[in-house]
């Protein structure tokens, strides 16, 4: 296995893939025609140096990949939008007067910073308050922090499949299929078609999805050592070691994504093993999508024949 370096993610009929700064967007049209959008996107650290140190560049990521997906997912959606003619309402139009040409990116950092804030009060703040009520059953505060890992990571676990159940979201857990297939494709020394894509795995070790496992196994070891009496200063630390959990849960998911080592693949397992529910077997459309968007920002023919000259 040889690392690409390349990633994506799924949208709204269509794949997001992403090498150093340039994207593709693939998207499946309503008339079966695929349209490939391509573009750069720089990051909100603009390439400079200390972003790209460690922990650091995991938080950064992270804030990234809320902004481009987000970008790619609004793109995505116009396809299918069938109010796309309708005139603008109220507070579009307030908007518009009030930013002019920065509205969107106004409302897209709006949208992304209350993602953030959401996520932080479900999956960082809900499972500690949950896990309060047995505080006066509960002595120790190692089981504490145990048992509030296994709330978030069972609040994660039925949010996911809740939302599965839902038609336009089952596709897109099908596309991000797509998208894990044709990597392990390519990293695997497979040309890249729809016959190899299709027999490779869905399964990859530096999916999103991993990433969020990872998150809530290293804040039970950081909640476990990191006491205060104070339940105030609890929520307090819940909240600024945010940052840090995603540093460095982001290092082990980019140690894993190029790894071999056994027991990096051993500790990968169970963040894969989430993927079985936010990932689906693709049909061969959707693979011609995924294949669509890796060719417009990867010379995938170039990376293998350097692999077979290595």
């Amino acid at each position: 296995m040889k690392p690409s370096g390349i990633g994506g993610q799924a949208v709204l009929e269509g794949i997001m893939m992403k090498n150093q700064s340039r994207y593709s967007v693939a998207v499946r049209r309503p008339d079966g025609e695929i349209e490939v959008h391509t573009d750069e996107y720089s990051g909100i650290a603009g390439g400079r140096q200390w972003a790209r140190l460690p922990l650091i560049r995991g938080v950064v990521n992270f804030i990234d990949s809320l902004i481009l997906g987000m970008q790619t997912l609004t793109f995505s959606a116009s396809f299918y939008d069938d109010e796309e003619d309708q005139e603008p309402g109220k507070f579009e139009e307030f908007l518009q007067n009030t930013f002019g040409e920065k509205a969107e990116k106004v409302v897209m950092g709006c949208t992304v910073a209350f993602s953030i804030v959401m996520a932080v009060a479900v999956f960082m703040l809900l499972p500690y308050f949950i896990s309060n009520f047995f505080r006066r059953y509960v002595e120790s505060n190692t089981l504490l922090a145990i048992l509030e890992g296994v709330i978030r990571l069972g609040i994660f676990v039925l949010y996911v499949v809740l939302i599965s159940s839902m038609k336009d979201i089952r596709r897109v857990y099908m596309y991000h299929g797509a998208e894990h297939k044709s990597i392990n494709c390519i990293e695997h020394g497979m040309e890249l078609n729809v016959e190899n894509v299709r027999k490779s795995s869905r399964y990859h070790a530096r999916c999103g999805t991993s990433f969020l496992f990872i998150v809530m196994i290293i804040s039970i070891i950081f909640f476990i050592f990191i006491r205060v009496e104070s339940p105030v200063l609890r929520v307090v630390f819940r909240v600024l070691l945010v940052p840090v959990i995603a540093g460095v849960s982001y290092e082990f998911i980019r140690l894993a994504g190029k790894s071999e080592n056994p027991l990096v693949k051993l500790l990968s397992l169970p963040g894969k093993g989430m993927q079985m529910l936010t990932t689906r077997e693709p049909d061969d459309s959707m693979i011609q999508v995924a294949i669509a968007a890796v060719e417009a920002v990867f010379d995938w023919k170039s990376f293998l024949g350097e692999d077979e000259t290595a």
